[in-house]
């Protein structure tokens, strides 16, 4: 299992719907902004932040980045 705290850079395994604007791509990474019974995170690209239960978040990531 990969370790995450506060802070940490995530991948999940679908992107967000917004655009970087330099690559043409969909951003795809996240910075855990808390943790607790559920997890807070930030797109890294526009700022949308999105809650969900720390089991949602297990399933859905990918790996961590930073």
């Amino acid at each position: 299992m990969n370790s995450y705290d506060v802070g940490s850079i995530v991948e999940m395994k679908k992107p967000h719907a917004c655009t970087i604007k330099s690559t043409g791509k969909k951003a795809n990474a996240w910075e855990i902004t808390r943790l607790g019974a559920d997890i807070k995170i930030k797109c890294t690209n526009c700022g949308h932040e999105v809650m969900m239960s720390r089991f949602d978040f297990n399933k859905k990531m990918k790996k961590v980045l930073k």
